[in-house]
Order: structure tokens, then sequence, then C-alpha cells
């Protein structure tokens, strides 16, 4: 079977989500075309999800443009699509006067770049806006426009929105090969995929580490990705949120950086090592490292409260260390937001709207929707909820009162939510991607099973078949003894 689209998004990380997203406001049949089984199951599951504000980047760079407008656009984006933001702000901490000839550079970069507010501050300031910053430290770089959001959330919000917009999503398409036909053809391209073929007429390439092999299919440009992994540590929750705390960067990655995250946790990230594609093993010496350059920020930080370590691949692009978007100089009609490296997730927004200015340069007809509706209602969080409102939510759906994960306090009702929204979630980590259930301390120990159980009743399948996460992770086989 064949369906037939205005435009094709290859991805659904955040940059395919945000751009979706943005495109869905206008007169046009879209497509999110995914290869795995669910929403940012590549490099945006695997990151820290700090909003960087732009400082970092060369000046000049389309990284320095995106990341900029990217961090001042969140604000709106968190408020319409109901994510959760938070701008602390943050510093770069210098111990020596090096460090601090560096801090100055980054602050001239910031400047150039738009970044507002930046200043080097002393000692005393440092304490004052982190107590917990390493009293080493004699001097940093204090940036108010940083912030952290969970990526994955971002991602879910933002396709949510594009889908209640009228996008579809093809979950579990794989791109095999790309048909490219005419210039005048109306379904110029013509995707090969497991799930059925998809035509259209423009093709938007934000495959993430995949982004070479569909500008190769589509006889565009040849470039090949450089998997630089990164390994990442989550710790428990904190009375208090660290604000973001980063060392002084180096040319290839911006340090080990500890950070709060919008549910409470600390986490520590992110090494950075060529590594082979595909590989997300965790690794004893970068968790190490990456414990070891916390402690120097942060010197009480209890790493002993590890509850989770993971790893994923950055989308770099050999040779360059800029991100890649615009239309294709071979290939007319593709669009290419490749090699969406750090800062990916601070400048999704930004990407999408780039991505919208380079369509309408290159001719594509953009007509906003009378029944455009920009704001996507954020799922009840019983845990975050007034006592008021848990009453509220227990009296309508009593399900609302069934705690199933312990943790973070996920009644099942919000389970069921997570399944049913469109797109839902169908498997274990697809749930807790979504409402946080197995995310806590236990890491899914006590509430998985139950998970399992609701996800087979609500996707009326046999236990057996619930996955953890993309095709071939099964849990269980053969009979379950208690499951009702």
């Amino acid at each position: 079977m064949t369906e037939t689209f205005d435009i094709a998004i290859v991805g659904a990380g955040i940059t395919g989500c945000a751009i979706a997203r943005q495109l869905a406001r206008y007169d046009l049949s879209i497509c999110v075309v995914e290869a795995a089984n669910d929403i940012a199951l590549g490099a945006s599951k695997a990151n820290g999800g700090l909003v960087h504000a732009g400082y970092d980047p060369a000046p000049g760079t389309v990284k320095a443009q995106v990341n900029t407008r990217g961090c001042e656009l969140y604000g709106t984006w968190a408020q319409e699509l109901g994510f959760l933001f938070r701008r602390t702000g943050s510093m770069v901490l210098g111990f020596n006067d090096e460090d601090r000839a560096q801090l100055e550079q980054l602050r001239r970069n910031g400047l150039a770049n738009g970044v507002p507010e930046l200043s080097i501050i002393g000692p005393d300031r440092i304490h004052e806006l982190e107590p917990r910053a390493s009293a080493d430290a004699t001097c940093a770089l204090w940036c108010p426009s940083t912030g952290f959001v969970d990526p994955f959330e971002v991602a879910i919000a933002a396709l949510e929105n594009a889908v209640a917009n009228g996008v579809t999503f093809m979950r579990s398409a794989p791109v095999e090969a790309i048909e490219v036909a005419g210039s005048g053809d109306d379904g110029r391209f013509t995707l090969a995929t497991p799930a059925g073929n998809v035509r259209c007429r423009y093709l938007i390439n934000a495959a993430g580490n995949g982004a070479a092999d569909i500008s190769h299919m589509a006889g565009a440009e040849e470039f090949q990705m450089v998997w630089r992994q990164g390994n990442i540590v989550v710790l428990d929750k904190e009375p208090r949120t660290l604000m973001p705390l980063y060392p002084v960067p180096t040319p290839v990655s911006k340090g080990v950086i500890v950070t709060g995250t919008v549910h409470g946790n600390t986490v520590i990230t992110a090494t950075a090592a060529v590594r082979e594609p595909g590989d997300t093993q965790t690794y004893a010496s970068d968790v190490n490292a990456l414990l070891t350059g916390a402690r120097k920020l942060v010197p009480d930080l209890d790493t002993r409260r590890v509850v989770r370590a993971f790893a994923g691949g950055r989308p770099v692009i050999q040779g360059t260390n800029d991100f890649l978007i615009g239309q294709s100089a071979v290939v007319p009609g593709l669009f290419h937001a490749a090699g969406i490296q750090s800062p990916g997730v601070a400048s999704a927004p930004a990407i999408a709207e780039r991505m919208e200015h380079v369509m309408r340069e290159a001719g594509v007809e953009l007509h906003e929707r009378a029944d455009w509706n920009p704001i996507r209602r954020a799922p009840d969080d019983f845990d975050r909820a007034p006592l008021a409102r848990k009453e509220e939510l227990i009296e309508s759906d009593p399900a609302s009162g069934q705690i199933v994960c312990r943790c973070e306090t996920v009644p099942e009702a919000e389970i069921v939510a997570a399944i049913r929204r469109q797109p839902g979630a169908v498997s274990v980590e697809s749930v807790k991607r979504r409402c946080r259930a197995g995310m806590g301390r236990c890491q899914s120990g006590f509430c998985q099973s139950r998970v399992v159980a609701i996800l087979a009743r609500e996707l009326g399948c046999d236990p057996s078949e619930v996955l953890l996460e993309d095709a071939g992770s099964w849990l269980v086989e053969g009979p379950l003894k208690g499951v009702r």
C-alpha cells in the first residue's frame, strides 16, 4: 500500500517532531516516518536535557544562530505544549587564570551570538547562586538564560500537537529505499518501508544518526556520520534541584556537566568518545570519569545515589562541527536537518523555524490553516497535583487512586492515558517516558509487571507480546502466574 503526502519527515526525534509541529499549521498533508516503534528512541532519548544558552558555538555557524534562538523560544513552546521547562541559569566554573581567560572568550562568543546578560562573577556571587558549587572555583561565567527539559517529553508533546493538527505518524517504518521521480511529479519521492510505501512532494531528512543513509538513498549529498558516544549518569532526587554547572569546555565537548532535572533528579552528562556506530553500552571508565568530573564541580555530591547509567550517540557529520539545515544542492525538494548533535535539544524550536524559512525560500507554498491549534494540554500528573486536585481525579476515575509506580506516584489512570493518547505508548519504556512509571529509584523493580499487564489489556495482546522497548525486546515467555 502507498500513501501520498505533501511532506514526509524521516525521523521522530526531537528535531523531526519539532519540524512536524512547526509545519502542521499549514494546509499541507504531512507524515512523520520513524524506524523505531515510538518517538525519541535515538539521540533524543540518551540526552541530559540541557537547554544551552548559545555562548559555546562559534559565531557565524548555523549552530550559533539556532542555539540562541531556540533557547529564547523554549518559554513559549513550553507554555503552548504543556511540557516542563525550568530556566534556572547556569555557571561555567573556572579555577585559575587560564580558565578565566577562556571564560572571557566564551562571554565574547555569547555576546556575538546574542546571548543576553552574560557576566564573569567571583566566588561570593558563585556561592550565592549555587551554594553547593566548589569552593575552589575562583570565577564563573554566569548565564541566566540556561534551562533544562526532558528531551523526550518535548518530542512527544510536539508530535502529539502535530498529530492533533492532522499529521500522520508512521512507526516501525525504517526507510529501506528511496525512489526519486522527475521534478514535475507531484509524488516526487517514494519511500519504501516495511509498514508501506510513502510518496511525497517534499522530503525532510531528520533521521539523526541515519541521516547520511537517507541522503545516500535519495542520491543527494554523500557524507558520513561519526558516532560520538556519550555516557550519562542519573542520581536519585535531591531536596533542592542543582543549577547546571559546567567546566571550561574542550574543543570537542562541553565537558562533564552536573545539572538538575525538571523532576528533581541530578544528572551528570556526558562523556564524548568516538566509538562504533550503534554502541549504547555504558563503560566503567566513562562512568568513573563522569563521577570524578562531577565531584570537581560539586564536591559534596553523593555519587553513591546513582539510579541509572545509560549511553547514546550524537549524530555528528564527519569533517564538520556544525549543523546541516537547508535544501539539498543535489536533489531539489529534499531538505536536510542533519548533524544535529549538541546543542540539538536547545536548538529544536529554532531548527523547526529555520526549516520553515528554508522551505519558503525554495518555493514551497505555506498557507496557514484556519483550524490550526498550537495548544497541547498536558496530561494530568497525580504526583505533582495539589491534594484537592488529587481528590477530584480519584472521584472522576477510581483508577487515579490505584498507584502502580510507588517511586514516582503514578496511578493506573495515567498509564492508561499514556497508552490511549495519540500517538500513544506501545511498550513499557514508552509508558515510562510519558508518565514516569518506572523512572524512580527502583527502576521498574516494583511496577514493571503491572505496567505489562495494563499494556496487554489496553493493546489487546498477550502479556508475552508486550515489549520492553523496540521490536524484539520481549520481557516474558509463556504463562504468567497471577496476571488477571
